[in-house]
């Protein structure tokens, strides 16, 4: 292993990302010459009771099954664990460089490398970290967003927001105050309101889109049989995700019919299982899926409890004892908790590219968080984003999607490892394209028709999810199209010959595959079984077709940018 302060790779963050992408390099390559900076003083680690809002055996990395998860959703505790045990396995913990916070990053063209500044959280020691290719593993939700509220400052009692949570807090027999009520809150709610004597008012802004799903726990016979039956456990994986991938349609087929019934089915739970006297306005006016739906996991029923208390009036300002509502109703507390969600459209530190450019100000250019296949930004050459702009969805695990990352960087960066290159960065109009498609495709989706996160400044562009099914987005980024990169050093001409050399195979593979293509459908179109299927996809419903022609364009998509 390198010294921690010239490594090959930097790794920012140890969460799923972190910690996944190393055991890529350790698996694939045998790689040691990399180093994990992490602000917090453990791997992951987050709010009480926070968990998986997918099946906790697809939220989990493909090289790592556990057959013994307790339920079909993990909970803080359990997925902390399983990342504990990730870096004991893989031996990670001498990459880690904990309680270290990254302030800056700047690409030095001199010696074509990242300069890293770090500061010493324990000690307020600055470092200087050099480092060939950066990966930034933190993810969107990382920086907590406290919004201001006047006389905030002044509040003599507890507070802190639920992503940083308080664990030497003792909230019994306290007077608590929850701002928010998105994913965050009602994990934790239901959590903190098991203690009956702790009195607790939540101030929800914005109505949520509840689904109704039980985390059944695994019998101790099904924990056996994936671990001792060969293959099991793998399908069980691959049927969750191949259940979870079809509810995409619900993103991009919201109107009409399909619509009407998920509003009528969200609803109806929501009556069913909230107080009567809530219900009206826990209802949202918006389409469902237009913002991440919530999995209930007891919230609604923990509203019936006399210690917990929704309040819809909206925070005017916070006193030196507590909030007062936009109705003037002055309301005491001993802790304020903010489950108010993260920054999300700005990146975290100063990073500066080729050109001293920063990281924000190129968002800023383009509307909003942008990147080649939200992975790769021109200008800023071997640097990585893991969960970057358009990589999330609303109805998948993000898990799986940043494997998908770790096995195209992996591909990226191995002429970078091997010595035969020194930079590599995204070109300008493969980017646009890209980016161009993806916005194209996201105008017709659900999202576009809210505020939420999802977008910068709440109303702007859409970056943060991607426009259809993770596997498309698999499909995407199998392996890099070598056209859509610039590089430098190393054996530049004989890497741009190798570009050249695959563009003409692909071209003429592509011709060779329309022909023939084209010569099998004339006769299959022209046989008993074509005609029939034909006539029955000209009578199908117009939702088929649709989605026929939609998933179509998938592929014909990929095709014009793989072009640019």
């Amino acid at each position: 292993m390198s010294h921690p302060n010239n490594p090959t790779i930097a790794i920012i963050g140890s969460g799923f990302g972190g910690l996944g992408f190393a055991i890529w390099l350790k698996r694939h390559w045998n790689f040691e010459d990399f180093v994990i900076l992490e602000k917090a003083s453990e791997v992951g680690g987050t709010w009480r009771g926070c968990s998986s809002d997918v099946p906790i055996h697809w939220y989990s990395l493909s090289t790592d099954l556990k057959p013994d998860w307790r339920a079909s959703h993990g909970f803080q505790s359990e997925i902390h664990d399983y990342l504990l045990d990730l870096t004991s396995k893989y031996s990670l913990r001498e990459h880690c460089v904990f309680n270290t916070l990254v302030l800056s990053a700047d690409w030095d063209k001199t010696i074509e490398s990242w300069r890293i500044v770090t500061k010493d959280l324990k000690t307020g020691e600055t470092k200087e970290t050099i480092a060939k290719i950066l990966i930034s593993a933190a993810g969107i939700l990382h920086t907590p967003y406290t919004p201001y509220i006047p006389g905030a400052e002044e509040y003599n009692g507890i507070s802190f927001h639920s992503a940083q949570w308080r664990h030497d807090v003792d909230l019994h027999g306290k007077r608590v105050a929850v701002l928010g009520n998105g994913c965050s809150a009602t994990q934790f709610v239901p959590i903190i309101a098991q203690d009956s004597s702790t009195q607790i008012t939540q101030f929800c802004r914005t109505p949520m889109w509840y689904v109704g799903r039980e985390k059944p726990p695994y019998s101790e016979s099904s924990k056996w049989i994936f671990a001792h039956i060969p293959f099991i456990m793998r399908i069980h994986r691959y049927m969750i995700a191949a259940r979870y991938e079809l509810t995409w349609l619900f993103i991009f087929f919201w109107k009409g019919k399909l619509g009407d019934y998920l509003r009528k089915a969200y609803s109806k739970y929501m009556r069913d299982t909230a107080p009567v006297e809530y219900a009206d306005k826990l209802i949202p006016s918006y389409p469902p899926g237009c913002k991440r739906f919530i999995l209930d996991t007891g919230y609604l029923t923990a509203l019936h409890q006399p210690n917990l208390t929704p309040n819809f009036d909206g925070v005017d300002k916070i006193t030196a004892d507590g909030i007062v509502t936009k109705k003037g109703e002055h309301l005491p507390f001993d802790v304020i908790i903010y489950a108010t969600g993260f920054k999300t459209d700005g990146w975290y530190y100063d990073l500066r590219g080729r050109t001293g450019q920063t990281l924000d100000e190129y968002f800023d250019a383009h509307g909003g968080p942008t990147a080649y296949l939200g992975s790769t930004i021109p200008g800023f050459p071997n640097f990585f984003t893991i969960a970057g702009p358009n990589t999330t969805t609303g109805h998948a695990s993000v898990v799986f999607s940043e494997e998908v990352q770790f096995d195209y960087a992996l591909q990226l960066y191995e002429p970078i490892i091997s010595g035969v290159l020194s930079t590599i960065e995204p070109t300008v109009s493969a980017t646009d394209a890209y980016n161009h498609m993806i916005d194209r495709r996201l105008s017709a989706s659900v999202w576009s028709n809210c505020t939420s996160w999802y977008r910068t400044g709440a109303t702007g562009r859409i970056f943060a999810t991607f426009p259809g099914p993770l596997s498309m987005y698999w499909w995407y980024m199998r392996r890099p199209n070598w056209q859509h990169y610039q590089v430098q050093g190393g054996s530049k001409k004989f890497w741009e010959m190798k570009r050249r050399l695959a563009g003409v195979l692909r071209l003429m593979l592509t011709f060779g595959s329309v022909g023939l293509g084209g010569l099998i459908g004339y006769f299959w179109m022209e046989g008993t079984l074509g005609a029939v299927l034909h006539e029955l996809s000209l009578r199908g419903t117009g939702a088929a077709r649709q989605i026929v022609t939609g998933m179509a364009g998938v592929f014909g998509e990929y095709n014009l940018i793989t072009r640019a």
